[in-house]
């Protein structure tokens, strides 16, 4: 039997918990572990529980969704577990989504999405496979990127000296939101050849998801801003 995906809810807003908790609790692969009401009893609530995935809302009191992913993703020495993080926003632009991206949050959600979103989003988030909501997020993060503060071309441009030509391609697909079976279909070759691909980059570029990848695939020059 598979193993059921472990969730925790941090969100400030109790209604918002309740909501996200009783439509992914009625799911039977998804078990919600636990709910905190700020970033720092987020934090807490992981380290005890070891969840999956956890939904991150980004402005609460105490400590914000910012903070707590970054303490989550970066623990102290002797702290292993890292969970996927889904960042969860009432807006499709927000500045902190770019930064959580760049802390290694593994993609973000709108809060006013349909239910059969957030499940699926929870699902996608938990084995790693794709950046969810592909167009608003290429969008925020072309939008962030072409700003000069977060485009860092030095190191991220030297790293992609060290990925094959194809390597270079397979990367600049995910980060124009291409999902595995459609990188394969363009370049025509198997879906298992694209996965092997997008391994070894995550691998050569020291990069968690695909989350990452597309940011650094920004950052780095790879792709422009605005190009189709």
């Amino acid at each position: 039997m598979t193993k059921a995906i472990t969730v925790a809810i941090v969100d400030d807003q109790a209604m918002v918990r309740a909501g996200f908790a009783a439509l992914l609790a009625a799911q039977s692969d998804i078990d919600v572990v636990g709910e905190a009401v700020n970033g720092a009893e987020g934090v807490e609530l992981s380290r005890r529980h070891h969840p999956d995935v956890v939904l991150m809302d980004i402005r609460m009191p105490v400590m914000d969704g910012l903070e707590a992913t970054r303490r989550l993703l970066d623990p102290p020495r002797g702290v292993t577990h890292r969970p996927r993080v889904l960042m969860l926003t009432t807006f499709d632009v927000d500045d902190y989504v770019y930064e959580a991206l760049r802390a290694g949050a593994s993609g973000f959600l709108l809060k006013d999405a349909p239910p059969a979103d957030l499940i699926a989003a929870v699902r996608v988030v938990a084995v790693g496979d794709a950046l969810l909501a592909p167009s608003v997020t290429r969008r925020l993060i072309a939008e962030f990127a072409a700003r000069p503060a977060a485009r860092r071309r030095g190191d991220p441009a030297l790293r992609l000296k060290g990925l094959t030509a194809r390597e270079s391609e397979v990367l600049e697909l995910v980060a124009r939101g291409q999902s595995n079976q459609e990188i394969a279909a363009t370049l025509i070759v198997a879906e298992q050849t694209v996965k092997t691909h997008v391994s070894r980059i995550l691998n050569k570029l020291g990069l968690r998801d695909r989350a990452q990848a597309v940011v650094f695939a920004y950052e780095s020059g790879l792709v422009t801003p605005g190009e189709q």
